[in-house]
């Protein structure tokens, strides 16, 4: 058991792009012991399997498998957002969504799943392809399909250019086996468009006018929970006037 925690430790230290002496110099062992620990001729404790992965941004749900790997029982808990103890959090994520009427907000999984959207989202997608709205609702499918938002999006080739590359960063980061489905799909070679502009918007045209939206995301910022650690709410605001106007016309 010690030795799959080890194995798994040193993939994270591999990720991360980190020498077995800046790792231990960073968990304050040395790097004999960090080198034991890898190679499963030292058995870690729970907590040092914790600073280990604290210091390697393993994420929690990932934290929890070093741990059982290890032989220890998680430590970060887990429920649905529908479940007793989200309560809290499943009602701040709504006063979130509703608050940012007339402008479109969403839930994503790290999958990048729908969870939850507010009204403004859905009137974008009238007309998408009814499959691409049977859940689970995938929100860069649903984006980059053409019988989805895509013969909608007037920048979709730089949108498109946008969205990958978040999705390889976040590949890197949490080695989340959706994104690598989702990568193998639809990325693709080539040179990819670059915005000339402050921030990539997403153009949309929507009735014959074009809604010009920039986008920001949220997180909860101490999570100690796997499911809400995983969230992030997608909120988009006017990036001119005219869209300002046609989005409060159609709140």
């Amino acid at each position: 058991m010690s030795a799959a925690a080890g194995d798994l430790l040193r993939d994270w230290r591999r990720r991360r792009n980190l020498s077995q002496l800046e790792l231990a110099h960073r968990c304050g062992v040395s790097t004999r012991h960090l080198s034991f620990i890898e190679t499963g001729r030292s058995r870690p404790t729970s907590a040092m399997i914790l600073r280990l992965c604290d210091r390697l941004a393993v994420p929690l749900r990932e934290q929890n498998r070093v741990l059982l790997a290890g032989g220890f029982a998680p430590v970060h808990p887990e429920h649905r957002l529908d479940e007793p103890p989200m309560a809290e959090v499943a009602a701040a994520i709504d006063g979130i969504l509703t608050a940012h009427q007339p402008y479109p907000a969403l839930v994503l999984d790290p999958g990048w799943d729908l969870v939850a959207a507010n009204d403004a989202v859905y009137a974008l997608l009238d007309g998408v392809a009814a499959h691409l709205l049977e859940p689970p609702v995938n929100v860069v499918r649903l984006s980059l399909a053409p019988d989805g938002l895509a013969p909608r999006i007037v920048n979709l080739d730089e949108w498109r250019s946008h969205l990958l590359a978040r999705l390889r960063r976040e590949y890197d980061a949490a080695r989340d086996e959706r994104i690598a489905s989702l990568l193998a799909e639809l990325d693709e070679p080539g040179p990819h468009a670059v915005s000339p502009g402050l921030v990539v918007p997403l153009r949309l045209r929507i009735d014959g006018a074009e809604l010009r939206l920039l986008s920001t995301t949220t997180v909860f910022g101490t999570p100690r929970e796997v499911t809400l650690s995983e969230l992030a709410i997608e909120a988009f605001y006017p990036a001119d006037q005219a869209t300002r106007r046609a989005l409060a016309g159609a709140g």
